[in-house]
């Protein structure tokens, strides 16, 4: 299995002001490493975008993107994700993992049971939670991902081992 080449790590909320300034979502643990990662893309590629930081908003940070100088072209990009070359980006510990690598891996139970495959990768709030496609559920399996119930992450296999709590058969 191939992974992408590039990551997600934010989103384009709408203009901000009347200038061409917009309000970008960061995805990053520190936000305003958004803008340390070179040209920033859109998911199809077809479009890449310097970033500049203006200043912190409400529910985001204000920037300037390369190509933007109105109020109506920066909210006719609302809602697009941008996307960072995977080698501009830092290594990981071996503990943490970008969400893209985890989509698409199989889930086994701790006897080898296959369970399902990664789904999404959500996040509430009270951390990240793995949104598990079982085949002959009505519904997605969603486990907490946490050391307890997520024990072993092996992408180069591209396998994970779990152990739902019994509440969530």
């Amino acid at each position: 299995m191939s992974k992408p080449d590039r990551v997600c790590v934010g989103a384009i909320a709408g203009a901000f002001g009347v200038r061409g300034e917009v309000r970008l979502k960061s995805f990053c643990t520190e936000p305003e490493d958004i803008a340390a990662y070179g040209a920033l893309y859109s998911e199809d590629g077809a479009r890449s975008f310097t970033i500049k930081l203006t200043r912190p908003v409400t529910g985001g940070l204000g920037a300037r993107l390369s190509g933007v100088a109105t109020k109506e072209e920066g909210d006719a990009l609302k809602g697009v994700t941008l996307w960072a070359d995977r080698d501009r980006l830092p290594s990981l510990p071996d503990d943490e993992f970008y969400h893209t690598d985890l989509i698409g891996l199989a889930v086994y139970d701790t006897g080898g049971v296959a369970i399902g495959k990664v789904r999404a990768v959500q996040n509430f709030g009270a951390g990240d939670i793995l949104e598990i496609y079982a085949p002959g559920r009505k519904t997605t399996l969603m486990l907490p991902f946490t050391r307890a119930v997520v024990p072993t992450v092996d992408i180069a296999a591209g396998k994970i081992i779990a152990d739902p709590p019994e509440d969530v058969e």
